[in-house]
């Protein structure tokens, strides 16, 4: 990062960081979509499927830190296109899998990809970001998540009956590519952070012995948990549970996750208005648990469940953005910015790689849908607790 501060943002720095985001998420979004074609075509068992659905989470959960320790030690940019590169060269092996013995190694490349891209492109959008401005191209930068699965969901299908799993692959390895020239483009926005800059041990002590990044850490974990309860089980439940059509169920399960980009861009807009975050994290977790009581209650209309799973994602929206440009204001240099952001999203995984297969094991032993809500509901007040311990700590 730069060493003299910015009077004006460099938007279009901003948007082709940001974008690096979105593209690298769409690896995450497309593989559930394709997962019956490819089961169908390679043979895949269940648990083969299993473990390349589970691949991302897996990764980030075991090497979110040391993954973001590594970008503040090797620069940014560098990292970023490392990342970029790393995603496109993932993608280029599955499609050059004939019999699906290559499909595992080539999701965990795109997965070291995606973690590459995630830990340090926020790195870059601060850089290019003037300082009264931080919060707010933050916020926009935590749209990517939501923003790169809806927009796979949305494209998804029609490519797909026309190509095939592998057209979704080349829509996105193109993608992969305008990315990278895109920020290869911006590059003198994003100043010229080096490796000799960095401290080592001291740096990654002081960023990591804080306490209010691991109370944060935590707190998207809950998010997380809620979340992906809703966003991975609304399409099996609509198809079980209401029998709508597979395009029914694809537009409806879009919506909600898109939704979560508003509340992103809600959540930064607040905090560029010097909302306190801890008081955000709260007032969003509330309202996530309430919602979340009426999408798991029996009784209640199915539009009005429908409107509470996009009251969740959407309120919820707010605490990405909470949590991650924390790491501007927690870090003192920049050096350890991307160490923070490997920590939050070590802990974004675990909630989900956790939550998705709590929600299923209740649900299964007891056969009742309303049973989740125990898992979220309790996820719901942790970050309620967690959101006020963050605000009376000042931060």
């Amino acid at each position: 990062m730069a060493a003299v501060q910015r009077s004006e943002t460099a938007w279009w720095a901003v948007l082709a960081a940001t974008l690096c985001g979105v593209v690298v998420a769409m690896n995450i979004g497309k593989l559930p979509i394709v997962l019956p074609q490819l089961r169908s075509e390679f043979g895949l068992s269940l648990t083969t499927a299993g473990w390349l659905a589970a691949a991302f989470s897996a990764l980030a959960v075991a090497t979110g830190v040391f993954v973001g320790i590594v970008a503040d030690r090797l620069g940014a940019l560098r990292f970023c296109l490392f990342g970029l590169a790393a995603s496109a060269a993932g993608g280029v092996l599955g499609l050059a899998d004939t019999g699906g013995q290559w499909l595992l190694l080539s999701r965990l490349v795109e997965g070291l990809g995606f973690l590459a891209a995630a830990v340090s492109a926020p790195v870059l959008v601060a850089a290019a970001s003037a300082p009264s401005q931080i919060r707010l191209t933050l916020g926009i930068w935590s749209c990517y998540m939501p923003a790169g699965a809806s927009l796979c969901i949305l494209l998804a299908p029609p490519l797909v009956e026309r190509s095939g799993w592998r057209g979704l692959w080349w829509l996105v390895l193109c993608l992969l590519v305008l990315s990278f020239v895109s920020l290869v483009a911006q590059r003198r926005h994003f100043g010229t952070r080096s490796a000799r800059h960095h401290e080592g041990m001291a740096d990654i002590r002081g960023a990591l012995l804080q306490p209010v990044p691991w109370l944060l850490t935590v707190a998207f974990a809950a998010y997380a948990l809620q979340f992906f309860a809703v966003v991975i089980w609304l399409p099996t439940f609509l198809q079980e549970q209401r029998a709508l059509p597979p395009a029914t169920i694809a537009l409806l399960s879009a919506l909600v996750i898109a939704v979560n980009v508003p509340g992103n861009l809600a959540g930064g807009a607040l905090l560029h208005r010097h909302v306190n975050r801890g008081r955000l994290i709260a007032a969003a977790s509330l309202v996530m648990g309430l919602a979340g009581f009426g999408i798991f209650s029996e009784g209640i209309p199915d539009l009005l469940r429908y409107f509470c799973c996009l009251l969740l994602t959407s309120a919820g929206g707010m605490i990405p953005v909470a949590v991650l440009s924390s790491s501007v204001a927690l870090a003192a240099r920049p050096q350890q910015i991307g160490t923070l952001q490997g920590l939050y999203l070590q802990g974004s995984n675990l909630g989900q790689f956790a939550g998705i297969p709590l929600v299923a094991a209740i649900v299964a032993a007891t056969g009742e849908w309303t049973a989740a809500l125990a898992v979220t509901a309790s996820a719901a007040i942790v970050g309620i607790a967690l959101g006020l311990i963050v605000a009376r700590s000042g931060k």
